[in-house]
C-alpha cells in the first residue's frame, strides 16, 4: 500500500511539473517579473562560438528540379533569373509551371529564342478539376502533345487529393482510377512525375501552442487544414497510386512531407523503387537532425533530388552550407518556418554530385549535359 501511494504522488508530481523538465524546479510556479515576449519578439543572442563556414556556391554544378517561373518567361525576366543562378552555381531550372497546350508550346518557343535556352526546361501541368468518364484518357492523349512539344515531365500540385473535385462534386481521392492513363503515358513516355500531395503533418493538427508551425500557420490561413481530407488519407491514396504504377517514375516534392521522419521515408523507397524525393522547403528538418540526415543521404544517394520550390537567389546559400559543411548552430532563413538552428550534414563529394546534379540528369534524360560533363 505505501510502495502504491508513493507512486500515486510521483505520478502526480511528474504531471504537474512543466513540460521537458524531469524534476520539479525552485522556480516552479513562478511568473516572470517582466512581460513575457511575443513569439515574434524573443530573439535572443546566441553566446555560442563556433566555427563557422558560409558557402555561397554550391560545389558542383546544380539542377533545380523544383522551381516556378512565368510561362512564357520574357527576356527580361530570364535576365534577372540568370544573375540569380550564375553565383549559386545553378546550370539548369525545372520550371515546374509550364501549364499545357498552346500556353505550353509559347514558354517552350521562349526559351528557345533565349540567349539561355540550356538554363530552363518546362514540366506539363494537368488541370484535375471536374475529372468524369473518360478524362483521364483525354488528359493523357494531351499530355503526350505536350511531351512531344517538349515538356520533360508531369508536375501535380497539391490540388490533387485536397481541392480538386470531381464532376458529381466530390473529392477527387489520389489513386482514383480515372486518372491511371496519365500515369501510364509518363511510364511510356519514360518522363518523371513530380507531384505534390498534401502539406506538412503539423498543418492538419489542432492550432494550439504545441503545434510547432503554430507562427506559420497563423500568419498564413490558408495553410491550415484542421478541417477536411486528413494528413494519413493522403498518403494512403498516394502510396496506393504509387503502388499501382511500379513503371512511373514519381518524385515526391518536399520530400514526401517524411522528412520529419526518416525513417518513414526510408521505408517508402525501400517498398517502392520508383519513388524519388526532393528537398525543396524542408531544409528545417534536414539541419535539426545532421547525424540521421547525413546517415540517409548516403544510403539513399541514387534517390534524392536537389530543389528549392520559391525562387530566392539569397536562400540558396543555406543548403549548400547544411549539404557541404558540419557547421554547428546557425539560422534558418525563415524564422516562420522554423525556429530552430541549423546543423550541416557534411555530405561526400560523390554524394553531392548526384544531389545537385546526377540523379536528375538520370531521371530527365532530355536535360542538356553540356554543364555537367566534368
Amino acid at each position: 500500500m505505501k510502495k502504491l501511494l508513493l507512486a500515486l504522488v510521483a505520478s502526480a508530481t511528474v504531471a504537474a511539473q512543466t513540460p521537458g523538465q524531469i524534476r520539479p524546479r525552485p522556480a516552479e510556479g513562478r511568473d516572470p517579473e517582466f512581460r513575457p515576449p511575443a513569439i515574434r519578439e524573443y530573439k535572443p543572442k546566441s553566446q555560442l562560438v563556433t566555427p563557422q563556414h558560409p558557402v555561397p556556391r554550391a560545389k558542383f554544378p546544380v539542377v533545380d528540379i523544383h522551381s516556378h517561373q512565368s510561362t512564357p518567361i520574357s527576356a527580361q525576366e530570364f535576365d534577372r533569373v540568370v544573375k540569380g543562378m550564375e553565383p549559386n552555381n545553378l546550370q539548369v531550372l525545372v520550371n515546374l509551371s509550364g501549364s499545357s497546350g498552346e500556353r505550353l508550346r509559347r514558354g517552350l518557343d521562349a526559351i528557345k529564342a533565349s540567349k539561355y535556352r540550356d538554363r530552363m526546361v518546362l514540366f506539363a501541368n494537368v488541370n484535375f478539376s471536374g475529372v468524369g468518364p473518360g478524362f483521364g484518357k483525354q488528359a493523357a492523349r494531351q499530355l503526350e502533345e505536350d511531351i512531344t512539344a517538349g515538356a520533360m515531365g508531369l508536375k501535380v500540385f497539391k490540388d490533387l487529393g485536397m481541392f480538386d473535385r470531381k464532376a458529381d462534386g466530390s473529392r477527387l481521392q489520389v489513386d482514383d482510377p480515372e486518372l491511371d492513363p496519365i500515369w501510364e503515358t509518363c511510364a511510356r513516355l519514360n518522363v518523371p512525375v513530380l507531384i505534390h500531395i498534401a502539406e506538412p503533418a503539423a498543418f492538419f493538427e489542432p492550432l494550439d501552442y504545441t503545434n510547432e508551425r503554430w507562427l506559420e500557420l497563423s500568419l498564413y490561413p490558408d495553410r491550415r487544414h484542421q478541417t477536411g481530407v486528413r494528413f494519413e488519407q493522403l498518403m494512403t491514396e498516394r502510396n496506393n497510386m504509387i503502388r499501382r504504377h511500379p513503371n512511373t517514375k514519381f518524385i515526391l516534392a518536399h520530400f514526401g512531407w517524411h522528412a520529419n521522419e526518416l525513417a518513414r521515408a526510408g521505408q517508402l523507397l525501400d517498398q517502392n523503387p520508383n519513388v524519388y524525393y526532393d528537398v525543396a522547403a524542408v531544409l528545417y528538418d534536414f539541419g535539426r537532425q545532421p547525424r540521421a540526415a547525413h546517415e540517409f543521404f548516403v544510403k539513399y544517394q541514387d534517390r534524392i533530388l536537389f530543389g528549392k520550390d520559391s525562387y530566392q537567389p539569397d536562400e540558396y546559400p543555406y543548403y549548400w552550407r547544411v549539404f557541404e559543411t558540419n557547421d554547428e548552430y546557425f539560422d534558418y532563413y525563415r524564422d516562420y518556418h522554423a525556429f530552430w538552428k541549423l546543423y550541416g550534414i557534411g555530405l561526400p563529394d560523390q554524394v553531392l554530385r548526384k544531389l545537385y546534379n546526377g540523379n536528375a540528369l538520370k531521371l530527365v534524360p532530355r536535360l542538356s549535359k553540356a554543364a555537367f560533363t566534368n
